[in-house]
């Protein structure tokens, strides 16, 4: 879109940093993204769908450090952000060439996460949901690459033109995942939760466990895509972590089909498997504990010191039932679901 390249311009306080001489791809690199984006938030409620886009553009420094732009199309995703919040998720597409022979190469379609509201504390939240992302790398194969991402928005609603800087995330596209393992996105099929294969599952349940999360199933794809690696082994690719106890949003709300009351409550909700394998994979956590509480740690630029020792504290409980042989009998062991 031509009629922003001035304005894109004109963006003096963006402190970009210039690549290295060596091309660096988008999930190479840790360090957080600057981005422009400008488009209509009331227009992307209204106007698009799961087939129909906005025209937009996003700016960005390239390798040689120089800002570019490129010609993107925009929607809106989701069911219950794009309900309640001002920012609904968006999927993005670059348009045809767009992502070639640059930072976006091999990246033509993404999600990207933005704050839910506008109000106090709204970032602090979205960076904790991108650190159980973080947290679930730690700890399990199979995961979506994301990047961290500074916005600076132009919401085209605003009638005075002014920019606020936003914090967000993008996740890596559906079919990419699966490229990169060589396999195959299982589309609108139930899986039973039983059939995923062993240690994948339990590694997948025992983090829903520690971040505290009810609101997933294997059965509905439900916050979770199942990934086809050979004709025998569909693994879990969860998503969507929002609705936790580690992050605890004001709007989070627990589910009336599980019976806890608040998702700061932990249950867990994996499938029965073999004792040994389940002792074997506590082991894993046990041995991960110091990687899992540096990765809190190393948002406290990020967010306020109080949610650090919330976090802090929230993980520590788990890895407390962790090393308890009761209560982890009590409260993992003789908790698993036999039925879906």
């Amino acid at each position: 879109m031509k009629k922003y390249l001035s304005l894109v311009g004109t963006l003096v306080f963006l402190s970009f940093a210039a690549f290295s001489q060596q091309e660096k791809l988008l999930f190479d690199s840790e360090e957080i993204l600057e981005l422009t984006m400008s488009f209509s938030v009331k227009k992307l409620r209204s106007e698009t769908n799961d087939s129909t886009f906005i025209d937009s553009f996003l700016g960005f420094r390239n390798s040689a450090g120089v800002l570019d732009t490129l010609d993107v199309e925009l929607r809106a995703r989701g069911n219950f952000r794009k309900a309640n919040c001002y920012y609904p998720p968006i999927r993005m597409r670059l348009k045809k060439q767009e992502g070639k022979g640059n930072l976006f190469d091999g990246s033509r379609n993404l999600k990207i996460v933005f704050p839910c509201q506008r109000g106090k504390n709204a970032d602090a939240y979205v960076v904790k949901e991108f650190l159980c992302y973080k947290l679930y790398e730690q700890v399990s194969d199979y995961t979506f690459q994301t990047r961290m991402i500074r916005i600076n928005f132009f919401n085209e609603d605003d009638k005075k033109g002014q920019s606020e800087q936003l914090i967000g995330f993008l996740i890596e596209d559906d079919d990419k995942v699966a490229e990169r393992f060589e396999g195959e996105i299982l589309e609108n099929k139930k899986i039973i939760g039983a059939v995923l294969e062993d240690s994948s599952a339990i590694r997948h349940d025992l983090f829903q466990y520690m971040i505290g999360n009810t609101d997933w199933s294997s059965m509905y794809q439900h916050n979770m895509k199942i990934l086809k690696l050979d004709e025998k082994t569909v693994v879990p690719l969860a998503y969507d972590f929002d609705m936790t106890g580690m992050v605890l949003p004001p709007y989070a709300q627990v589910s009336n089909l599980v019976a806890i009351k608040t998702v700061s409550q932990r249950l867990y909700r994996g499938f029965c498997r073999d004792e040994a394998m389940m002792q074997a994979i506590r082991e894993e956590f046990m041995e991960k504990e110091e990687a899992l509480f540096s990765e809190i740690a190393d948002l406290e630029p990020l967010v306020p010191g109080y949610e650090i020792k919330f976090m802090t504290n929230y993980l520590k409980e788990f890895y407390e039932i962790l090393r308890d042989d009761k209560r982890f009998e009590n409260n993992i062991l003789a908790a698993c679901r036999t039925t879906e």
